[in-house]
This record gives structure tokens, C-alpha cells and sequence, in this order.
């Protein structure tokens, strides 16, 4: 079966996984910006705040359960189904409940994202053949988070009087199902188990595992508080929608060519260049004011994309050096770490804010920055440069999605499962 997919798929055969992916994103981007803006307008900053935590412990619970589900009920009724959780979520958040709702909504979320996110790397992985893979899931990230950019410039086009936006999530989630619902691909073998192994993955990378665990903290501070931040300080839903837009470009501006350079150079190193953009653009943030508004959406552009760099570049460099067998209980690891990080760092940001203030998620960030930037330049004088030959070809990936891609393969010990 899986020999006679890879003969007769193509690049076209994978259209419609990225069209119902990028479609959700859509919905997603929507959600992820009206929920802080209208919590924090509501004087519920609190639970704007936790909503964050609670995101990606949802997402951490759907990584666990996508496999076993998977293997009970098949990739595309768990598609269908984790989408109608979503859907469910925006009927929460559109029905007016109290706040701890939406808190619930989020983290129903959380687990409905990643197991549609798992299934459809899974999907992508199988059908896509080795000679044009990489450039598949490239594209998918680049697609999905463009999404997610595009789904927070529509926020700002929507009114926030009543429920119009998540009844829009709804219309799109729905949507969403219609592409890869229909699609002729067969469905592909079961995913892998989660299998933890912290020791094994601190063997293979230090540098790795922690700059996992740093950028899962910065990815969810960056992302779920800055839409809250800005609320705080007046500015306009538009402006708050073209922010998180922005935000997103990082991706293409910022991790894109520093990825590229992590391929000639040692990656710790260009991992110790990141941190540095991390700090000056969050040192920038403290003091820049939203009155010199085009500015800050700068600062925020090279915050946003320099934690996107943090991930991609710390999993490549876990990857060089781990050998074709460990590929699932690292990936599996790695997903835990950033899944995990992702939930106690802004659940920390959330009960300092009230004492520390509105900034305290960027004083979080330089700080985490910081420490993994001294990390690395420790493990520099410790080791030495890396050898060349262990450096792989470099993937662009989002610190927004799940490091899920060993779970996709139903053994991963294959050499010939691992391609970059």
C-alpha cells in the first residue's frame, strides 16, 4: 500500500490536506485574537490571560490521545470529529457564558488543533513521495500560519457587538471538513505512540531539548499576550488585528534566512544570534509606545519571527545529531517538552501580570531569552563547533504547531522515514 501511494502521488494530491488546514487556520487566527481582545475589553483580563495555559494544555492532551484515537476510529472521522470540538469551542465562546467558558472553550481547542494538525501531517508524510517532501511540509507550515495571520486581519474586519466572529469560526470550521472530506487519498497507517525520553533526547542534543522548552514558553507568551497587551493600552480592534498579522510575516522575514544560515554555520551559534534579536526586539517593546504604532508592529515582527527561529533551528540541531532509530521517542519528547513549557510559562506570566503589569510577558521573554542564550554559549565553550557533516538540511517550521512529525510514521525506525 504504501509503496503503490508513493508511485501515483503527487503535489497536487496534497492540495486538499493544505486547503482544509489553511482554511482552519483561518477560523483559528480569528479566534486567537477576538477571545483576548473582547475578555480584556470586558474587564476579564484574568481570564483573557489564563486562556493562554490553557490553549496548550489542551494541546498537549490532544498530542497524547491523537495516536490512540487514530488507531480506534481512523484519520478522517477523528478529522470530523476533532473539528466538530472546535466548532463546539466557538458555540461556547458565541453563547455569551461566563468567562471560565471561553478558559474551557480554549483548551477544548487546544486538543481539537493538534489532533487535526497531527492527522494531517500524518496524511501529508505518507502521500508526499522523498524527492519533494521537505518542500510539501514547508509549504504547509508557511500556508498554515499565513492562515493564521490572514484569519487575525479578518478579526479586524468584523464587528465585536454580539457573536458574528465566532459564528464566522464556526461557518469556516465547517468548511474546513468539506477539502479533506472529500479527498481520494487512503488513509494512512497509524501514527506512533507518545514515548518520553528525556535522558536519551539530553544525550543526543542538550541544546536542542532546552531551546524546545525555551521557545515553547516564548512562542505562547509572544502569541497569546500580545493581543492582550495591546487591548490594555486602547488600541483599536483594527490595529490589534493588524498586529497579530504582522506578527506572523516573522515566519517569512525572520526564521526563513536565519534558517538558511543555520545550514553554513553552527546552528548553536545562530541560536545565540536569535536570542540576541530576541532581546533587543523585547528590550525595543518595553519602551516603545503604541502611539509610534508602525514602529512597534516592527519590533513585533522580529520578536514574533525570532521565537519562530528558536523552535526550528532547536529541533534541527536535535535532529543532526540523533540517529534514524531514535526519531520517535525524540520527536515524541521534544512534542512533550514544548507542549509542557507552553503551559507553565504563561501560566507563571498570568499570576506575576497583576503584580509586575502589562509588561511582564515581555520581561518574561528577554529573560528566557537570556538564560538559553548563556545556556548556549556555555555548551559552546564546552564542545566546541559542531562538524559539519552532522548538519542536515534545514526545514521551515512554527513554534505555533506541534513538533509531531515522527508521530506521522507508524514505525519511524526506517532510515528511508526520515527526510529533511
Amino acid at each position: 500500500m504504501n509503496g503503490h501511494v508513493q508511485d501515483k502521488a503527487s503535489p497536487f494530491s496534497i492540495a486538499s490536506i493544505v486547503i482544509s488546514m489553511t482554511i482552519a487556520a483561518i477560523g483559528s487566527g480569528i479566534m486567537a485574537t477576538y477571545v483576548p481582545f473582547v475578555l480584556t475589553q470586558q474587564g476579564a483580563t484574568w481570564a483573557a490571560r489564563l486562556a493562554v495555559p490553557a490553549l496548550a494544555f489542551g494541546g498537549l492532551l490532544g498530542c497524547v490521545l491523537a495516536g490512540p484515537l487514530i488507531r480506534r476510529v481512523g484519520h478522517a472521522r477523528l478529522f470530523a470529529c476533532s473539528m466538530a470540538m472546535v466548532i463546539i469551542g466557538a458555540v461556547l465562546v458565541a453563547a455569551d457564558l461566563p468567562p471560565i467558558w471561553w478558559i474551557i472553550a480554549r483548551g477544548l481547542y487546544g486538543a481539537a488543533s493538534n489532533v487535526n494538525f497531527i492527522i494531517a501531517q500524518s496524511w501529508l508524510n505518507h502521500a508526499a513521495s522523498n524527492e519533494w517532501r521537505g518542500r510539501a511540509m514547508s509549504f504547509f507550515y508557511m500556508t498554515f500560519v499565513l492562515g493564521l495571520g490572514g484569519g487575525a486581519w479578518l478579526f479586524g474586519q468584523i464587528s465585536t457587538d454580539g457573536n458574528l466572529a465566532p459564528l464566522v469560526v464556526v461557518f469556516v470550521t465547517a468548511l474546513s471538513i468539506l477539502p479533506i472530506g472529500l479527498t481520494r487519498l487512503p488513509n494512512p497507517p497509524a501514527p506512533a505512540s507518545v514515548s518520553v525520553n528525556v535522558h536519551m533526547v539530553w544525550r543526543i542534543s542538550p541544546v536542542g531539548l532546552v531551546g524546545v522548552l525555551a521557545s515553547g514558553g516564548l512562542s505562547m507568551v509572544v502569541q497569546g499576550f500580545t493581543p492582550i497587551y495591546a487591548t490594555l493600552n486602547g488600541v483599536s480592534q483594527g490595529e490589534v488585528a493588524l498586529l497579530m498579522l504582522v506578527m506572523q510575516t516573522g515566519l517569512l522575514f525572520i526564521q526563513y534566512p536565519l534558517g538558511i544560515i543555520s545550514d553554513r554555520l553552527d546552528r548553536r551559534v545562530v541560536l545565540l544570534i536569535t536570542c540576541g534579536l530576541i532581546v533587543l526586539a523585547g528590550t525595543a517593546a518595553v519602551f516603545v509606545t503604541f502611539s509610534t504604532f508602525i514602529l512597534l508592529m516592527i519590533v513585533f515582527l522580529v520578536f514574533g519571527g525570532a521565537v519562530e527561529t528558536v523552535y526550528s533551528v532547536a529541533n534541527a540541531h536535535a535532529n543532526d545529531r540523533a540517529d534514524p532509530g531514535d526519531f520517535v521517542p525524540l520527536s515524541s519528547t521534544l512534542l512533550v517538552a514544548w507542549s509542557t513549557a507552553a503551559t507553565i510559562v504563561p501560566l507563571g506570566v498570568t499570576f506575576l501580570a497583576p503584580a509586575f503589569g502589562q509588561q511582564t510577558f515581555i520581561y518574561a521573554i528577554i529573560l528566557v531569552a537570556i538564560a538559553y542564550g548563556g545556556y548556549i554559549v556555555w555548551r559552546l565553550k564546552e564542545r566546541g563547533p559542531a562538524p559539519e557533516a552532522e548538519r542536515e538540511n534545514y526545514e521551515v517550521r512554527s513554534a505555533q504547531l506541534p513538533n509531531a512529525a515522527a508521530l506521522t510514521e507508524p514505525g519511524a525506525t526506517n532510515p528511508q522515514s526520515r527526510t529533511h
